[in-house]
């Protein structure tokens, strides 16, 4: 899967990127106010600020997002398209428990997304059965802290990217409706 942008994001990507380092760059300065958050996942302020109320996220400390928390942000909103809130967070809540707690997790966020953005990277189709095999490669040396975690990190992952891919190719789908001359023509504005 070629990506211009890191998933959920409005951060450049190009081939041969590290993901992990273009986070590390906007966080070496510590969290991120919530204005750099919404310009960086394109997002409404209220949106997150709802959010965080909703305990999908856990509150920022001292007004700053950590990576974790950001990551979390950036994970529900890049599968709300394809996903319900609801079923997000159960998702969530499937592998780290309480949202709004971060002791009990045992994935932490920023793991999460890295995981996800790699598999997506290593997945040769968009089919559930290729998402799930570069997922099992992702997490080829991943040290369970509960036992059963790294098959429910796995559906997580493999759900995750269908989630994903399926609302890209919405996207695609109808930018390519669009671009057809008589349905541009009588599309309204």
């Amino acid at each position: 899967m070629k990506l211009t942008h890191l998933p959920g994001t409005t951060l450049s990507f190009q081939e041969g990127d590290d993901p992990q380092k273009i986070l590390d760059g906007i966080f070496a300065a510590g969290g991120l106010v919530l204005s750099q958050v919404v310009s960086l996942i394109d997002i409404e302020s209220y949106t997150v600020q709802n959010w965080v109320k909703r305990k999908f996220v856990s509150p920022p400390s001292a007004k700053k997002y950590s990576r974790s928390q950001f990551c979390r942000l950036v994970i529900i909103n890049l599968l709300k398209d394809s996903l319900s809130i609801s079923e997000i967070t159960g998702l969530l809540s499937y592998i780290n428990g309480q949202l709004d707690d971060e002791s009990d997790d045992t994935v932490n966020d920023a793991n999460l997304y890295a995981y996800f953005t790699e598999t997506l990277l290593l997945a040769q189709r968009r089919t559930p059965e290729s998402f799930e095999e570069a997922a099992r490669q992702v997490l080829g040396d991943y040290k369970e802290p509960v036992e059963g975690n790294k098959e429910r990190l796995l559906s997580v992952l493999t759900i995750m990217c269908v989630a994903y891919s399926s609302s890209d190719l919405h996207r695609q789908a109808k930018e390519l409706l669009f671009a057809l001359p008589t349905v541009a023509e009588d599309r309204p504005l």
